[in-house]
């Protein structure tokens, strides 16, 4: 049986599509992201457990250990098979043809809407996943995720833990990323790529505890602002877990995916040779996270 499409998008403009809605996530903006993984990649630390600095001689003296550690980062297939009645989305569609102002943009198409739409759940499964994934279907593996999150003392015991001394509210935000902040190993203390990773609701919490002591520019999101705690920056994810804060660099924090390569597509395909007034649409792509060297984050909860 012959398929008609509407659209076919493969090659480079299936690329750009699925870029733009894995990017979407921004989560993403505070991870180390590896590209072209077609089944695992080996994420290598080397630590000199034992200093290779010595006294000078004229002899060549070995001194000093290398350990090689290896975390494997598997990222999961995943597709997306959805169908669904142009009639539901071409009322907002027919909508948007008619922005008001003579200088208003010109309208999408009918096929770029629907990939924007495709777009979002692309984006807020793998937003989701990121933080609270576990291995079932539809989502992978998270740093966070409910008894087998990558951060969790069961899945890496090197990983410190800090325990918060109960859920954030405004009035106790501040002591409890101070009492975070205390147990960052000191390895990695001062390192420009080191981030507070945090919720909406938890850096909400954090904006009004800081109001209320009259920092004005603590929340003032003119200008460059970058949010920040005790010189340390905030990374506000929107799929991170509520009343738990990890603290890590961002080249410790790994996202893998396949190359967004030719043989990615999203398919929109018209399912009106069958009779029908459906869209099917499809897509498929390859998403999972991991960690470098679990003794260097904080996880708080």
């Amino acid at each position: 049986m012959a398929f008609t499409t509407t659209s076919n998008f493969a090659g480079k403009a299936a690329g750009f599509y699925i870029s733009a809605a894995l990017k979407a996530s921004n989560s993403l903006d505070y991870l180390t992201m590896i590209e072209n993984i077609k089944f695992k990649s080996n994420i290598q630390a080397m630590n000199n457990t034992v200093s290779s600095v010595a006294d000078a001689t004229c002899d060549f003296t070995s001194a000093g250990t290398l350990a090689l550690t290896e975390k494997v980062l598997e990222p999961k297939n995943l597709q997306v098979n959805l169908e669904l009645c142009k009639k539901t989305l071409l009322d907002s569609w027919e909508a948007l043809q008619m922005r008001a102002g003579a200088g208003a943009p010109p309208p999408a198409s009918f096929d770029d809407y629907v990939i924007s739409y495709m777009g979002e759940i692309i984006a807020e499964a793998t937003e989701n996943s990121i933080w609270s994934g576990t291995a079932v279907a539809g989502k992978f593996n998270g740093f966070l995720g409910a008894g087998t999150g990558l951060l969790l003392p069961g899945v890496d015991a090197t990983v410190v833990q800090d325990a918060a001394a109960g859920a954030y509210t405004a009035a106790t935000i501040i002591a409890e990323l101070q009492g975070a902040v205390a147990s960052i190993p000191s390895a990695v203390l001062g390192k420009e790529d080191l981030h507070i990773y945090m919720s909406q609701r938890t850096y909400q919490y954090y904006i009004s505890a800081v109001s209320t002591l009259g920092y004005v520019n603590a929340y003032n999101m003119n200008g460059d602002y970058v949010p920040m705690f005790e010189g340390y920056k905030l990374a506000v994810c929107n799929g991170m877990n509520e009343n738990e804060l990890v603290i890590a660099q961002k080249s410790n924090m790994f996202f893998g995916t396949d190359l967004l390569s030719d043989k990615t597509r999203i398919d929109l395909i018209d399912m009106a040779f069958t009779g029908s007034d459906n869209m099917r649409l499809v897509a498929r792509y390859s998403a999972g996270v991991q960690t470098g060297t679990g003794a260097d984050i904080v996880r708080q909860s």
